[in-house]
């Protein structure tokens, strides 16, 4: 069993108890957001910033095991992030969908449920505290299931940032008419990182597709060659969970980016 593997049978265990704790009928109703938020902070000039909560990962281990999600949010806004991604995963990432709900509390950037979503249920969460977008990972999901998730999320006025890892995959997203194309350097089979695999399936994105690249970005000089290339975002983790000031060290990266550009 790969780790995506291990990850999509724990999250399976999770959504069953989930669903016995609060059956889909005793969600709260879906909170109030602009629509398309998500989208919008993506499609604005410039390469934007998408920052992610993430206290830790299979491949790095404990990042920041004790931070608080809503000073990490507020820290992010006050930064200069365009929308923050908030990871909910439990077993692997140590994230709580709590996390979504404290963070849309705490700030007013548009929010990504970052989690491996198998059923419309775990939209229907996102939804009920918050979220303006959710993560759909194309090699979690047959085709039937990526499609009829990209239609449930469309009717909760979420966007839908559809992830591909390679050419088959970003077919499958094409084909399902994804407007927000997120690419993984992270191969999430064995977690290794190729930061050119995004500038490898550029050429072959749909045409006004918003593209975000994700995994193995840190520097300045990553950010200027993404955004020369035409990549509209970036989701960028570690190294700002690891900031003793997560707000200056998104502002500074920011800065070195605006001088280089």
């Amino acid at each position: 069993m790969n780790t995506l593997e291990d990850i999509l049978a724990s999250t399976r265990v999770e959504l069953a108890r989930r669903r016995r704790e609060v059956p889909l009928a005793t969600l709260p109703t879906p909170t109030d957001r602009p629509p398309h938020a998500f989208r919008d902070a993506l499609a604005r000039p410039g390469i934007s910033v998408i920052a992610e909560h993430k206290r830790r990962s299979p491949s790095a281990g404990a990042i920041r095991p004790e931070s608080n999600v809503a000073e990490i949010a507020r820290a992010y806004e006050e930064g200069g992030a365009a929308a923050i991604s908030v990871l909910t995963e439990g077993p692997h990432f140590n994230g709580a969908l709590e996390d979504l709900e404290e963070a849309a509390q705490a700030c007013s950037l548009p929010l990504l449920r970052k989690d491996f979503i198998l059923d419309p249920y775990q939209l229907a969460e996102a939804a009920a505290v918050g979220a303006s977008a959710v993560l759909l990972i194309v090699a979690a999901l047959d085709i039937a299931t990526l499609r009829a998730l990209s239609s449930a999320a469309d009717e909760l006025s979420l966007d839908v940032l559809v992830e591909v890892h390679n050419a088959a995959e970003l077919e499958l997203a094409a084909s399902i008419g994804a407007e927000l194309i997120g690419v993984n350097n992270r191969d999430l089979r064995d977690f290794s990182v190729d930061p050119e695999r995004t500038f490898a399936l550029l050429e072959a994105m749909p045409p006004g597709a918003i593209v975000v690249s994700e995994s193995g970005i840190s520097r300045p000089e990553d950010l200027v060659r993404l955004a020369a290339a035409g990549v509209d975002g970036v989701l960028i983790g570690e190294r700002l969970m690891r900031a003793a000031d997560p707000a200056q060290a998104l502002r500074d990266l920011l800065e070195d980016v605006a001088r280089a550009i």
